[in-house]
């Protein structure tokens, strides 16, 4: 970051407030931590029967009115876990759990270490209902081709009604029934008495309807294929929640602690405490964040950035939970605790991320609730009218129960959310943490991106190119009175003076009384001298602008340069020219983003002009606008949202902080070495590697391809049998096979994005891998 605004919240964060925009109301934006502690803001309850949008639709219905709205209730589907937030109604825990129980779902208050247990059990419970319901299908099926031989058999599957049904067959068929519908009734019955229909009641009603006509074989097949189907939905979610979950599997639970007196002890890692040493081994994972101490290596860090190639580590750098140790043996300082490593943080991250629902989840959800009760209505007109003209009542009414069962939205509910969670937990996997849902859909819609200079479009560790004095004073002079007045700093620019003064053997004490002016520089002591250090705008505003000579000047800004003056109350003593080097890979970068259809990438520095614009021409950057503090990069983003439909900022997540909150989405350039950008960003990447943004846009089109052709294939399977059934041409058994069979395929489809690898493909608009860059950004900043 330039010195004009690198100086300027240096300490301030961001409150994004993009949540209420993206989420379509409190009610679907709860903590989602997997596995973890329930939200801070209210009591959460574990929800047995929780499995898709439709759940959350009764409960909202339910529950929500008692608890004073449902702004009040947030729903972690992934978890199976319901919250009551504190600005609720108080309500008892015995009363809420008697309400979620009237919707034909059960509540316990949530406790971490059986959550995982009771997911399993009520995926177990529903195997063995379905399992027995399509055993005893099968044993009725196999009984009537005994006694009728197989051209009964196909005769069972070709129609209806033709010859009464043995009663051991029915009987077993009955059975099939009872096992395949038994734990959908009590939703059903909860959905009639609320007069709100919803796919369970479709479902029984249909079932019903069949054996009232005698069609047992019918109505099993319906109640049997419908539970595989709710089976498919828990395993579908189940199947991504521990994509998710698996991140908790990457960091070992003891360490290895080495103490003062030399020996060795291994311990939970949890109860390990800061600054304490321990061991890691070659071929290890690392417990805890900590810096190097002792030996030295070369750490794979791709579970936690996406790097490809393993980075050398030694004492003074740091690594990261989670992260597998290469060969030799590191001594690592403790530097976090177990609960605040990065890897926790992306636990959580990733955990809160499906409750920020994507608009075309919200879409897919408001489509169901309005779909169920039109199509129950078209049933009846189905069954009622077509009679009152001279049709058969029996043949109308068995068309309307066809009608009812394809009509079932199972496949279209479930696509988008098992897609969205599947995409967050690849994404996770490839280092770029994506926040939510909302911001899946959004970069595939970039139309512009607006990018910092420094960490971005640059390596982002600028070196002291050059040391010019000004009038009696030594180089040296100048370069120990810099280093004083950055001796306190961490910032690049800082470090860059700091280790030109250790080449030089400088000796540096730090100043006195330094404080930051914003969008300026430094002011300080050294004894009873005041000094400076800043941008040549901040000379000028001193009255010393007309110091520094314009051929210097130009020279340096004209190289791409920036410009760091210092001086005293005398007036200017020198000039320092700090220079940092362009990505080698920024330029195919910007190209493979304009060919992706970012129509503008706008640099936004609050480096001087000519220097802005001599980067932004050898990169091939679209617009510059610099010399800006960072409200003028509010206003900058302001203008593009103005004009363009998807905005995306890209800076360090803490002096970008206010430009990233404005635009649509904001993405934080190195998130693994701050804090400060994996809480402020929509999206971080894990490391400085700019290359991950034009594979963002891919995986996030990707992913919108794939739920759209769920939706599409959900919707005209549909509309075909629909068809069918109005001239009277479909059956039972072949809509809720069809639907069953389209559920198979979306889940299938949508769990395709697990296998999405940023490390290792190009976007597929082209361009070169990107692996073999991925570990340049980390490296510049000795990670």
């Amino acid at each position: 970051m330039p010195l004009e605004t690198r100086h300027n919240n240096y300490n301030s964060t961001c409150t994004q407030d993009h949540e209420s925009a993206c989420c379509g109301g409190a009610s679907t934006c709860g903590d989602n931590t997997p596995a973890g502690p329930p939200p801070a803001n209210g009591r959460s309850f574990q929800i047995s029967g929780l499995d898709c949008a439709e759940e959350v639709a009764i409960l909202n219905r339910v529950v929500g009115p008692n608890v004073g709205g449902t702004e009040h209730l947030a729903f972690d589907v992934i978890n199976g876990r319901m919250t009551i937030l504190d600005t609720a109604r108080a309500l008892s825990d015995s009363e809420v759990t008697k309400l979620v129980a009237s919707t034909g779902m059960s509540a316990k208050p949530w406790d971490v270490k059986n959550a995982a247990e009771d997911q399993a059990a009520h995926l177990a419970r529903q195997w063995r209902f379905t399992a027995l319901s399509g055993g005893f299908w099968a044993a009725g099926f196999l009984y009537h081709i005994v006694e009728t031989g197989m051209s009964g058999a196909i005769g069972l599957f070709a129609g209806h009604g033709e010859a009464p049904m043995p009663l051991a067959e029915a009987g077993l068929f009955a059975v099939a029934i009872l096992f395949g519908v038994w734990l959908v009734a009590p939703k059903a019955w909860s959905s009639a008495r609320r007069f709100s229909p919803d796919m369970n009641l479709l479902m029984v009603v249909a079932v019903a309807g069949a054996i009232g006509l005698g069609e047992f074989f019918e109505a099993a097949t319906v109640a049997f294929f419908f539970s595989l189907s709710l089976y498919l939905e828990s395993w579908s979610v189940g199947r991504a929640r521990n994509a998710v979950s698996a991140l908790l599997d990457l960091a070992p639970p003891t360490a290895r602690v080495l103490y003062d007196d030399g020996s060795e002890a291994d311990i939970p890692a949890s109860a390990v405490a800061l600054n304490a040493k321990f061991i890691v081994r070659g071929g290890d994972r690392i417990p805890l964040d900590g810096e190097v101490v002792g030996g030295a290596g070369a750490v794979d860090q791709a579970p936690i950035t996406g790097e490809s190639a393993l980075v050398p580590k030694e004492p003074g750098d740091e690594v990261y939970a989670g992260t597998i140790n290469g060969e030799g043996t590191l001594t690592v300082r403790a530097t976090k605790k177990a609960s605040d490593t990065v890897l926790s943080k992306i636990i959580r991250m990733v955990g809160d991320a499906h409750s920020r629902r994507a608009p075309v989840e919200q879409w897919v959800a408001k489509f169901a609730r309005i779909y169920t009760p039109v199509v129950m209505a078209l049933a009846i007109a189905l069954a009622v009218l077509p009679p009152l003209v001279g049709g058969a009542w029996g043949f109308w009414f068995y068309n309307a129960l066809v009608l009812l069962v394809i009509a079932c939205p199972c496949a279209l509910v479930i696509s988008t959310p098992v897609s969205i969670v599947a995409a967050l937990a690849s994404s996770a996997r490839a280092g770029v943490l994506i926040k939510g849902g909302a911001y899946v859909e959004a970069p595939g819609r970039t139309t512009a991106l607006a990018l910092d200079k420094t960490g971005t479009i640059t390596e982002g560790r600028p070196e002291v190119a050059a040391i010019h004095p000004l009038g009696m004073v030594e180089a040296r002079d100048l370069l120990a009175l810099a280093s004083s007045l950055e001796a306190r700093s961490s910032h690049p620019l800082a470090r860059a003076i700091l280790e030109r003064a250790g080449r030089d053997a400088v000796s540096v004490a730090a100043a006195e009384d330094t404080r930051t002016v914003p969008g300026r520089g430094l002011e300080g002591r050294m004894g009873d001298r005041p000094v400076w250090l800043g941008s040549d705008r901040f000379a000028a505003e001193k009255g010393f602008g007309d110091a520094i000579p314009d051929e210097l000047r130009d020279r340096i800004e004209g190289a791409g340069a920036t410009l760091v003056a210092l001086g005293d109350e005398t007036g200017v003593l020198g000039v320092l020219e700090l220079r940092d080097r362009i990505r080698p890979d920024a330029k195919g970068i910007v190209s493979r983003l304009h060919a992706q259809g970012v129509n503008t990438v706008v640099m936004l520095t609050g480096d001087n002009e000519r220097t802005a614009r001599a980067v932004a021409a050898e990169v091939g950057i679209d617009e510059v606008r610099a010399e800006l503090l960072p409200e003028d990069k509010v206003t900058a983003i302001e203008e593009l949202v103005d004009s363009h439909s998807i905005v995306a900022m890209i800076g360090d997540g803490v002096n970008d902080a206010p430009a990233m909150a404005r635009a649509h989405y904001g993405i934080a350039m190195g998130a693994v070495g701050s804090d400060a950008a994996i809480e402020t960003a929509d999206i971080a990447l894990m490391t400085d590697d700019i290359a991950k943004v034009p594979w963002l846009i891919a995986h996030s089109r990707r992913t919108m391809s794939i739920i759209r052709q769920n939706i599409g294939l959900s919707l005209a399977t549909k509309t075909a049998f629909v068809v069918a059934t109005a001239f009277g041409m479909a059956s039972m058994w072949g809509a809720i096979a069809a639907d069953v069979g389209v559920s198979l395929l979306v889940v299938a489809n949508a769990l395709r994005l697990l296998n999405a690898d940023g490390r290792h493909k190009s976007p597929p608009e082209g361009g070169e891998p990107a692996s073999e860059q991925m570990a340049k950004g980390a490296l510049a900043h000795g990670h």
